[in-house]
Formats: C-alpha cells, structure tokens, sequence
C-alpha cells in the first residue's frame, strides 16, 4: 500500500514557475512508476509527466514539453513537479499517481492516488 501527499500548490502569474511535490509512504514506493495527472473544472482528468521506477524514463504531455520537468528521490520517497513558464491554461488540480502497470500516460495505469493540490495562473 502507498500513500500520496501531494504539496506547493498555489498562485502564481503567469510566467512564473511553482515547484509541486508528492511525499509518499510504504516501501512500495522504489518500485512503481510515479506521474502527474492534472482536472480543471468541467474537464477530464489529463495526463502531464510521468517518470518510471527507476527514474531514467520520464514522459510529458505536448503541452507541458519543454517547460516542466518531473523528478523522483527514492531516498526520500517524493516526486516532484518543477513548473516553469506557466500559462493560465496550466490552472487545475494536480494529483500525483503510483502504479505499476503501462502506459505510463494512462490514468488505469496507477492504482494510488493522492488528494490534490490546486494550481492557480492568472492572467
């Protein structure tokens, strides 16, 4: 079983970065891959990054490449989510994911979730 805490959401103007993080629980964690998912109000749940078990394969939305970056510290059982260049288009709720299975850019991939931070980019 893993637990996920995301934190570091906010508002920001655009052009601006924020720096999101996931703190996680149970040993689990080393061994499954880890994404970012992202809902705005009235739309789906839309996949941004993903980075594998051992953090040597990461994979990002189109509309993200380029400007965030995702990252995993096994040591201290977190995953982060560097954002930078941000646009109003970037405002959602963020969750971070935990699974094993593929593809990585598959919400049924991940059968851990954790409650969501909020990321807000004005104008």
């Amino acid at each position: 079983q893993v637990q996920l805490v995301e934190s570091g959401g906010g508002l920001v103007q655009a052009g601006g970065s924020l720096r999101l993080s996931c703190a996680a629980s149970g040993r689990a964690f080393r061994s499954i891959n880890l994404a970012w998912f992202r809902q705005a109000p009235g739309k789906e749940r839309e996949f941004v990054a993903a980075i594998n078990w051992s953090g040597k394969s990461t994979t990002y939305a189109d509309s993200v490449k380029g400007r965030f970056t995702v990252s995993r510290d096994n040591a201290k059982n977190t995953v982060y989510l560097q954002m930078n260049s941000l646009k109003p288009e970037d405002t959602a709720d963020y969750y971070c994911a935990g699974g094993g299975a593929y593809p990585l850019t598959s919400t049924l991939a991940y059968a851990y979730w954790g409650q969501g931070t909020q990321v807000t980019v004005s104008s």
